[in-house]
């Protein structure tokens, strides 16, 4: 238990809908520890939103405990939760979510505006550590439009780096990609997890991005009807490698 970074128990979510009640989760258990890549998997209908909502603190479950690196996130004000989120939780989105007009290193800083412990000088190292990180050095004073579609998604993933969080929570990362952007982006997850030991969670409706991870949960009807290992790791960065001859083929 000491161990682990998410702990759900017996999750559920109702929504009104005029007179009818709505169940979208109807009982969600799952643990993640420290240090595992987790994809979650689920088509439209499943409570794969829902679900994601729940673990970025943006919604409260109807019912049962979810745990945030020991926190019982049910417990806590708005207030309270936005704080959790901006120190535990790095979010990476599908679109980015870039300052247009403002340079890689400034959106990447911009979570710690929030820290007023934070000075401004400390702000810019830690941003710009985090860049370089993510393979960056040479592009941070670019604003988005000066960058590719998969270095934006680099911008983002320092951005959620910068805070040092808990966990990693990204959705549907390599959605607007190509395929070797998605490798790289997948590569780079990788690293972060093997090398860092960054806990990642990581939700798709691609199975061949689920590949990339060790673990696997599916939803269905507001349910979990999978939780497994996977026995075989796809390399990001070998499959990468190969795709020229994938391509000439």
């Amino acid at each position: 238990m000491m161990n682990d970074i998410l702990v759900l128990d017996n999750i559920k979510r109702d929504f009104r809908r005029g007179d009818d009640m709505i169940r979208v989760l109807k009982g969600i258990s799952f643990h993640i520890g420290a240090g595992e890549f987790v994809t979650i998997m689920g088509s439209s209908g499943s409570g794969k939103t829902t679900l994601l909502n729940t673990l970025g603190c943006l919604d409260k479950p109807t019912e049962g405990t979810y745990l945030l690196d020991g926190t019982n996130v049910g417990l806590l004000s708005r207030d309270e939760l936005a704080r959790l989120r901006n120190r535990k939780i790095g979010f990476v989105f599908q679109a980015y979510n870039l300052l247009p007009r403002t340079s890689a290193l400034d959106n990447v800083a911009l979570p710690l505006f929030y820290n007023p412990a934070i000075s401004a000088s400390e702000r810019k190292e830690r941003a710009a550590a985090a860049l370089e990180a993510v393979g960056l050095r040479e592009r941070m004073q670019h604003t988005p439009n000066e960058l590719s579609g998969g270095q934006q998604q680099r911008v983002a993933i320092a951005r959620a780096l910068v805070n040092e969080p808990v966990m990693i929570l990204a959705d549907e990362a390599t959605g607007n990609l190509d395929t070797r952007t998605s490798y790289e982006i997948m590569a780079l997850m990788q690293e972060l997890n093997t090398v860092q030991g960054k806990t990642i969670v990581f939700v798709t409706h691609e199975p061949d991005i689920a590949a990339f991870s060790s673990r696997t949960i599916v939803l269905r009807d507001g349910l979990i009807v999978k939780d497994n290992d996977n026995p075989d790791i796809h390399p990001a960065r070998q499959m990468l490698e190969e795709l020229p001859l994938m391509d000439d083929y």
